[in-house]
């Protein structure tokens, strides 16, 4: 009886889940518990710096115009992580094992050995830009004390959205992603809108630092997603 009580209290605990302000992610589309959504955009970068006085001139006027001509607010992230090499040093050992030549199987094993003690020897960082595009429907100060107090006791399920409505509200939230890129793709930055797999990796690594490192994530179909 006593294991049983014991693994029905255990079993009522909140989990992690619970705690993040993601209450779903798909369609390339994050859906967070105030029923607001969220797309993100993976840009290039310039090197304003070797540019010409010109040049740069022309990159600043380019960038007053695109913050001009959006009427709503973005997030600009810009995100340094260790470099994860392993997935790299994976595939070398791959190749390694499968070359018949015994000179190029060589050649790899001392490069991948290189590549090892270059990483080894200092910690060589990554930087990438992301910009965050906001759909929000609704103002929190439109809803009732009762809509707000039923979000905390079960705000997935209150605010899981009914797939028309989620289909409009993606359509509102797709002009928007085309208007940044527009904006962004006229100061010659190259940008990409990560789909559900590349969203769940990023708040994966952005929320566990460490683990990312040595605990890869699976793909989205292999993953099991606890339901409230």
């Amino acid at each position: 009886m006593k294991d049983k009580k014991a693994k029905k209290q255990k079993a009522k605990k909140p989990s992690t889940q619970s705690h993040l302000p993601i209450a779903e992610i798909k369609e390339g589309v994050v859906i967070l518990k105030d029923g607001t959504l969220r797309s993100v955009l993976l840009t290039s970068s310039i090197n304003f710096a070797l540019k010409s006085e010109d040049e740069q001139n022309s990159l600043i006027a380019s960038y007053v115009s695109f913050l001009n001509s959006i009427d709503f607010p973005i997030q600009i992230v810009v995100q340094s992580r260790q470099l994860q090499i392993k997935p790299y040093l994976k595939k070398l050992i791959k190749l390694e094992k499968k070359q018949a030549n015994e000179l190029l199987r060589i050649q790899i094993a001392d490069y991948r050995s290189f590549v090892e003690e270059l990483v080894d020897m200092g910690q060589i960082m990554t930087k990438r830009f992301y910009v965050v595009v906001p759909f929000d429907p609704l103002s929190n100060r439109k809803k009732s004390f009762w809509s707000r107090f039923k979000e905390v006791i079960k705000p997935v399920l209150t605010m899981r959205l009914k797939e028309e409505r989620f289909k409009k509200r993606k359509e509102d939230l797709d002009m928007r992603l085309r208007q940044v890129e527009a904006g962004l793709q006229s100061m010659g930055l190259e940008v990409v809108q990560l789909d559900t797999q590349a969203l769940i990796e990023l708040y994966y690594s952005s929320y566990n630092p460490d683990i990312a490192l040595s605990e890869q994530l699976a793909e989205t179909d292999k993953l099991q997603v606890e339901e409230f």
